[in-house]
């Protein structure tokens, strides 16, 4: 667990390793501890449920908890895995209603499976990027295929943000054009 698990979190999941060790009354005490604030996870997420509905919802996630307890990685934090749960659970509703339903693309990004590399692709980009200047190169590889955010290659550059920002505009730019023929 990171140093940000919360006193909650880190009880949730004393609670659950013991519920997984067969404690009935750990997995009593865990139960009774995360129902109000999966209640409030599902009244945020089915605001156009009735209050009789988003119980039976409720109901629905302590099933799945109950059924898939086991998949729990007791290195991780209980929120995020109880959330995702609910999450799921209110998704499925609005299937059955037959609702549109619209959620952030963040809040699933972490289990969307990776597209699969192209190496074409790959060796495409590096030869765009060779022909960058050494500092607008750093910056895309950081950025752009590392992962870094601006504000650290700002940081370890010694440029601000925003020109950090600027930087890999221009950058992206100046590859485009490489793509296309063009010099410069």
């Amino acid at each position: 667990m990171t140093a940000k698990t919360t006193d909650r979190d880190r009880d949730w999941a004393a609670a659950l390793a013991a519920a997984n060790a067969g404690d009935a009354r750990a997995y009593a005490r865990f139960l009774h501890a995360v129902m109000p604030v999966l209640r409030g996870v599902i009244r945020a997420r089915g605001r156009s449920f009735g209050p009789d509905q988003q119980e039976d919802i409720l109901q629905e996630v302590l099933l799945a908890i109950h059924a898939k307890r086991h998949t729990w990685d007791p290195a991780a934090p209980v929120a995020p895995w109880l959330y995702a749960i609910a999450r799921y659970k209110v998704v499925d509703a609005f299937r059955r209603r037959g609702a549109a339903v619209h959620l952030p693309i963040e809040d699933f990004a972490e289990g969307l499976a990776a597209p699969e590399a192209d190496p074409t692709a790959a060796r495409d980009s590096a030869a765009l990027i060779g022909q960058l200047d050494p500092r607008s190169a750093e910056i895309v590889r950081a950025v752009s295929l590392a992962g870094e955010s601006t504000a650290e290659v700002g940081a370890r550059m010694e440029m601000s943000e925003g020109a950090v920002r600027v930087a890999l505009h221009r950058a992206i730019q100046r590859m485009a054009r490489f793509a296309k023929g063009e010099r410069g």
